[in-house]
């Protein structure tokens, strides 16, 4: 399978270096001078690793890094000519995997990816066997590999998105999530015009499964935040 790169630099001569030498390895390179731009490829395709600079028009690198990093593990390394330390923790603390400075070594650069793309694949093997295993609460039973929801042994129709929230829900246990960071996972847009449709979502699950919004037993709303799950994981079996 080809690995797809984003690298989102307004530099064109820099981006240009980076994409030739790439491309030569083997890789397919996509390339955005803009935050904007790039968050908006990213959204569009999936990609094995994205490269981003910090500074750059529109959305700078760090809220590239912060919005990929709520909805993807997807490698990020950032390459920046600003060398302060304080620059390299928060790039690092926001969610990039790696810090290159520049003027850097192209032939570094690349075996950095490698790395970087080496280490996903074997998280993205591990997350594939993972989501072949049975979730089980209370009375519900995920069925990952069928994509099947049960509750008390009765299959329960969910439609693909309602499956898809729910289930991000409970591979998340009591972390709080806001609508505008459901809709982005789960619809991967970033127009939060119509977030509404989480609420409808949330309401026809609990419907669904009998799960009451005064005494939830699995989503509990959060007021003026969002919902977490709450249900209590009995087992994880194969």
């Amino acid at each position: 399978m080809e690995n797809a790169i984003l690298i989102i630099e307004d530099d064109a001569e820099i981006a240009k270096i980076i994409q030739d030498y790439l491309e030569r390895e083997g890789y397919r390179v996509n390339w955005k001078a803009a935050g904007d731009e790039g968050l908006k490829a990213f959204h569009d395709e999936c990609y094995s690793l994205i490269l981003v600079d910090l500074m750059l028009p529109g959305k700078s690198g760090f809220e590239v890094c912060q919005e990929i990093r709520e909805t993807s593990e997807v490698p990020i390394i950032v390459v920046s000519a600003k060398q302060s330390d304080l620059d390299k923790i928060h790039s690092l603390g926001i969610g990039a995997d790696d810090y290159v400075t520049k003027p850097f070594s192209p032939l570094e650069l690349v075996a950095r990816i490698r790395a970087q793309i080496r280490r996903y694949q074997v998280f993205q093997s591990k997350l594939l066997q993972q989501n072949q295993r049975e979730l089980i609460f209370h009375d519900v039973v995920i069925d990952q590999g069928g994509r099947l929801i049960t509750l008390d042994g009765q299959p329960i129709s969910f439609t693909a998105k309602e499956y898809e929230l729910f289930i991000y829900l409970a591979k998340n246990p009591g972390q709080v999530f806001t609508k505008e960071q459901l809709y982005r996972q789960i619809w991967h847009q970033a127009d939060y015009e119509d977030i509404r449709t989480v609420t409808v979502h949330i309401k026809n699950i609990r419907h669904k499964l009998k799960d009451g919004k005064k005494f939830p037993k699995y989503i509990e709303t959060v007021w003026g935040v969002g919902y977490k799950f709450i249900g209590h994981q009995h087992e994880y079996s194969t």
